[in-house]
């Protein structure tokens, strides 16, 4: 009795370890909020959010502008930081972005080419913020990596902008004296290509000699300039890095002849608690999961077996989908997206039934061994098996899909990136499920089972991102921004693998762990990537 009560008792400390992780973390970033006067309006159809202190009359705007994908929530690092210490900071969703419901118009084959819009939106927003009953007129604009070249173009044709912070930038519309008063800021980890971009842009004023962490020429005249690197982020990273967030505060403060309390936002170590607890908390609430099936359920392929139906989907999906027409949904690269997907779990399936095939042809032939391969047979899908419990699979499903949604979308929709959905883009989320159920059932049905071998999960998952960057070797014009993204699916790959692990223990069927991070990915490729009319 005293062994049966000890995993039990686990249990409940986890669940309320994690639950204390997941308080605090709620408690710590709301700090990061408190004191401050936070609004929302719209400028035309662009939401808008400002950020100041009750004390900020007569102070100077920053409008601060979201990269590629992004959406206003991962600006708000900068927005607290330089709200708390006297500026008016407005954040906003670009077109196509986020949850302003205006799509991208346009033949385009990436967002660079609608520049011209964006700029102008720029442009609507900070004349917004400047006739804020606070603003005492002055404006400056910081952008994040597409963003960039927005803020640069916006400010060089706009020499009334006092000061821009380029992050992670990319840009050819900067000069030797515009716009005034320039930072560049760049992650340590980021593409070397992004330094020496910065190293050119402040050579343009400081000659050929500029090195980073040295500021040239003059705040007076408009023609101060500096690179900055943020140690130890990358593309992402540099958004929540406090050496982003200290360069781009005392860069505003030179700029405008004003001091602040010197607070800095210091969030990651709150999101990664949060998050954290998120994922911890999913263990001991997967024991509480019906168990579907009597026996672990699944492929159970031998080594040899597996390396084929992971590896053979990786290298056909990129190759057969090179030429292949892919602008049929709404969504910027989310279409690609949703058709690799697709393609990699029918071919994943279809070697998954040529296995299934050889299994009995093997069981004709009692003199070959085929222990595997009977395992293998036995374990495939059969909705009549008398070991298969459908309600209990649908209770499971339907459980872990709101833990997923639910439980993270609230948390990722309030501190990352915008994940509720606005109108226009429900129906996409059903789209893009068409892939990715496809590849995740396979995925999670071909890694499990009886005698499954241990890193096979793991071998799936590296395989069909080694598949995704083979795709944008072969077409980097059209797929460049998948780039961008690569760290967030391992991410995702990672937190969400080890839940619906727990989930498949719990019940011993793969589906409800493949169906939850379906969704799951559906559900954020649609919510985050552009609309596009093309």
């Amino acid at each position: 009795m005293a062994a049966h009560r000890r995993p039990k008792l686990l249990r409940i400390i986890v669940a309320l370890a994690a639950l204390a992780a997941i308080a605090v973390a709620l408690w710590q970033l709301q700090l990061g909020k408190d004191g401050l006067i936070i609004t929302h309006a719209t400028v035309g159809q662009t939401p808008v959010t400002v950020f100041r202190l009750p004390s900020a009359t007569k102070a100077p705007v920053v409008v601060i502008a979201h990269g590629f994908a992004g959406s206003q929530q991962l600006m708000q690092p900068f927005a607290q930081t330089l709200a708390r210490n006297g500026y008016i900071a407005v954040t906003f969703d670009f077109t196509g972005h986020g949850r302003n419901p205006v799509t991208m118009v346009g033949d385009v084959d990436e967002p660079t080419r609608i520049t011209g819009v964006l700029v102008d939106e720029l442009g609507r927003v900070t004349d917004y913020a400047r006739k804020l009953p606070q603003s005492d007129g002055r404006a400056a604009v910081l952008g994040h990596s597409m963003a960039s070249d927005i803020v640069v173009a916006y400010a060089v044709a706009h020499p009334d902008i006092a000061a821009t912070v380029a992050v992670s930038v990319f840009t050819r519309k900067s000069t030797a004296t515009l716009p005034h008063n320039l930072l560049v800021i760049v992650g340590a980890l980021e593409p070397q290509m992004l330094k020496d971009e910065g190293l050119r842009i402040v050579n343009q004023f400081a000659g050929s000699n500029a090195v980073a962490g040295r500021t040239y020429g003059s705040f007076a005249d408009g023609t101060a300039r500096r690179l900055a690197l943020s140690s130890g982020v990358e593309h992402i990273g540099v958004l929540y890095s406090q050496d982003s967030m200290r360069e781009s505060l005392h860069w505003m403060n030179d700029a405008f002849g004003r001091t602040g309390s010197g607070w800095i936002d210091q969030r990651p170590r709150w999101l990664a608690l949060l998050f954290g607890g998120l994922i911890v908390l999913a263990w001991p609430l997967s024991k509480l999961l019906p168990r579907a099936a009597a026996v672990p359920m699944g492929a159970s392929l031998s080594w040899k077996q597996l390396l084929v139906a992971a590896i053979v989907p990786a290298v056909l999906t990129p190759l057969l989908l090179w030429k292949a027409p892919t602008d049929f949904l709404t969504i910027l690269l989310g279409d690609y997206l949703t058709l690799h997907f697709l393609l990699y779990g029918l071919l994943t399936a279809a070697i998954l039934v040529l296995i299934r095939l050889r299994s009995r042809g093997t069981a004709a032939h009692p003199t070959r061994p085929h222990a595997q391969e009977l395992a293998a047979l036995d374990a495939l899908p059969n909705p009549a098996h008398p070991r298969v419990a459908i309600a209990a699979l649908v209770i499971a499903a339907v459980a872990a899909i709101a833990y997923n949604i639910l439980g993270f979308g609230v948390a990722l929709d309030s501190y990352l990136f915008s994940f509720m959905p606005i109108e226009p883009r429900i129906h996409l989320i059903a789209a893009v499920a068409c892939g990715t159920i496809p590849y995740f059932l396979t995925a999670e049905w071909m890694a499990h089972g009886q005698g499954a071998k241990r890193g096979a999960y793991a071998l799936a998952k590296f395989c069909f991102l080694a598949s995704l960057a083979a795709a944008v070797a072969l077409n980097l014009q059209k797929l460049f921004f998948l780039i961008i993204i690569v760290p967030a699916i391992l991410l995702l790959f990672l937190a969400f693998g080890l839940i619906s692990n727990w989930t498949y223990k719990a019940t011993n069927h793969p589906l409800p762990g493949a169906l939850a991070n379906a969704v799951l990915f559906a559900w954020a490729i649609a919510v985050t990537f552009p609309m596009v009319i093309r």
